[in-house]
């Protein structure tokens, strides 16, 4: 169990996503490459990655002429000028790292960076690219469209595996895995953007928030998405200044870029920060505002499926035992964030945690100590006006079921943590032989662990249209799959939406919150066809508020019957559901 202090580190800026003239598409072809780093540091990035199309071209040029102003240098023969850009160029390279790299035309046109230390060989890049298909004339020329190249899951992984960073470049724009219009299926979606070597996300809406934001998609409490992944934004550079293209603007060097809580200015910390679970280490860079609280930011998006917030931690009253629990719960679902010396509502003051070092080793040794089988949990102390809290990371666990004191197994759903049942046990242990039993690589499925070869067995089908009466059910909330009557008890089969469980037995004396919830729908406020908000074979039933949060309860209709989904969020209104969602006004309220 590790214990860190993000206080020993420093922000840096950083833009993953500079071009050069050694792109086809260049703006200022015949610009300097000095000038690049001028801008650079003109605009206070520490950090830039030359990510030219399919080629690393640029990196090279670059390279070269600073290797022949050394030699020029060394052999007496440079002139006045030549030795004065040499010190710039030294100047400037003191300042701002320049990472080798490219941004790869994969099948079908999506983009996507591939970014490598500056001690790796150029020719093992480049090799890199030709082993992608790249053809050797695209390669020299810098071109983005490279033909019949490989596939987005293959770039992945031999970028990993050959020592640099896989980003999805612009995800939610042209070239983008998540771009609207495309004819993929949904689980072609979901392998482009949580794919095990996928190292993070470029986002052009990184500020957003809300409804319409990306972003939404991968923090961790989408059912079917969740990975939570890190998110970047870059600024695609293809010029020096920003100039407008069309109704689009196209940023210079350096005008959109993301801050990087690092230990020092290295790619090796880059690619440290992408592999860690602490999200908080990256935010959108925003010059003219004040600086970002993300523990503030946590609190207000409140309690979810990855985080969660407790005032203490003392032994009595069981504060101790509750946050421990909520560890045990992320381990056995997505993972997630523990903050503690402050409460959930972000309305009351923050008291913050006396004695945080006892505190602290007091927590590490009780983790330790009732949770099995062990688990590296992160936890290390943060500031937030003016107090000190204790934040607890815990990872995706892969030895599950996780249980405190051997017997008591707890899991996540949405804001609760609650001892699992039966059927959710079950899940657990078949999820864990799955990571014991395979050296493959695991996707995530719907909260359950499957092996790359069995997708690999399974081709990712094409979207279709869909008609209304096929549309399937939403990510979230709970269903009543059938009822049972046994010596005078009504037992319950409930299907979880959000993780796929089907639990059975449930009574409404054991049912946790959701499904207790469902059941007195279930048996007091039946649903009523003709007063259903009908589209086509869906429809809206009822809408309301559980704890600032919107919910709703829908119906299908199916083959005759009728479906009812109960106490659905925000986050399970996906396709032809999201027409009955209240408007969302945090859209017009964009960062």
């Amino acid at each position: 169990m590790a214990s860190k202090n993000a206080t020993r580190m420093q922000w840096y800026r950083v833009d993953l996503h500079v071009h050069t003239p050694a792109s086809m598409d260049y703006k200022d072809a015949d610009a300097p490459y000095i000038d690049i780093l001028r801008r650079a540091e003109r605009r206070g990035v520490d950090i830039i990655a030359f990510t030219d199309h399919n080629t690393v071209g640029g990196y090279v040029a670059m390279m070269n002429e600073i290797e022949r102003l050394q030699f020029l240098e060394q052999t007496g023969r440079a002139m006045a000028d030549e030795l004065r850009l040499l010190a710039e160029y030294r100047r400037l390279l003191d300042k701002v790292l320049v990472l080798p790299g490219f941004e790869f035309s994969a099948t079908f046109g999506f983009h996507i960076l591939g970014i490598f230390s500056p001690s790796t060989s150029i020719r093992y890049i480049e090799h890199v690219l030709l082993s992608l298909n790249v053809p050797p004339d695209v390669l020299e020329r810098g071109d983005a469209a490279a033909g019949s190249t490989a596939d987005v899951l293959e770039a992945y992984r031999l970028i990993a595996e050959a020592g640099g960073i896989a980003i999805a470049a612009h995800i939610n724009s042209a070239h983008g895995v998540m771009m609207r219009g495309l004819n993929f299926g949904g689980q072609t979606r979901i392998a482009y953007t949580q794919d095990r070597y996928l190292h993070a996300l470029e986002l052009t809406d990184l500020n957003r928030r809300g409804r319409a934001s990306t972003r939404r998609f991968f923090d961790g409490t989408k059912p079917e998405y969740p990975r939570r992944m890190h998110l970047i934004q870059g600024s695609d550079a293809h010029s020096l200044d920003t100039f407008l293209e069309g109704k689009n603007t196209r940023y210079g060097i350096g005008e959109r870029v993301t801050e990087m809580l690092l230990r020092d200015r290295s790619f090796e910390a880059i690619k440290d920060l992408f592999a860690s679970t602490d999200f908080s280490r990256t935010r959108p860079y925003n010059p003219d505002k004040k600086p970002y609280d993300y523990i503030l930011a946590a609190r207000d998006e409140g309690p979810s499926l990855v985080q969660s917030f407790h005032e203490g931690m003392e032994r009595k009253g069981g504060k101790l035992n509750n946050v421990i629990a909520d560890v045990c719960a992320f381990a056995n679902t997505n993972g997630g964030t523990i903050y503690i010396g402050l409460s959930k509502d972000k309305n009351k003051p923050i008291e913050g945690i006396k004695d945080i070092n006892d505190a602290t080793r007091t927590l590490q040794k009780e983790i330790s100590r009732v949770l099995t089988p062990s688990l590296d949990v992160d936890i290390d102390t943060q500031e937030t006006q003016g107090k000190s809290i204790i934040r607890v990371l815990v990872p995706y666990g892969e030895d599950r079921p996780y249980a405190i004191n051997d017997n008591q197994i707890y899991v996540r759903d949405e804001a609760e943590t609650s001892l699992a049942v039966r059927d959710e046990i079950v899940n657990l242990v078949r999820q864990g032989l799955v990571f014991m039993r395979t050296e493959a690589p695991i996707e995530i499925d719907n909260g359950m662990p499957v092996p790359a070869e069995k997708l690999a067995e399974e081709p990712l089908p094409a979207e279709v249209a869909i008609s209304e009466d096929e549309v399937t059910p939403p990510r979230a909330g709970a269903e009543i799959a059938s009822v049972e009557n046994r010596n005078d008890t009504r037992y319950y089969t409930i299907r979880d939406l959000r993780n796929g469980n089907i639990v059975k037995n449930v009574t409404r004396d054991s049912a946790r919150r959701l499904w207790h919830y469902a059941i007195r729908q279930y048996e007091g406020n039946p649903v009523k066809e003709a007063k259903v908000q009908w589209y086509n074979n869906i429809g809206l039933w009822r809408r309301y508020q559980k704890a600032g949060q919107t919910r709703y309860d829908l119906v299908q209709r199916d083959n005759g019957t009728i479906r009812i989904y109960y106490g659905v969020t925000d986050s399970g209104m996906t396709g032809p559901w999201e027409m009955f969602m209240a408007p969302d006004d945090e859209d017009n309220n964009n960062n």
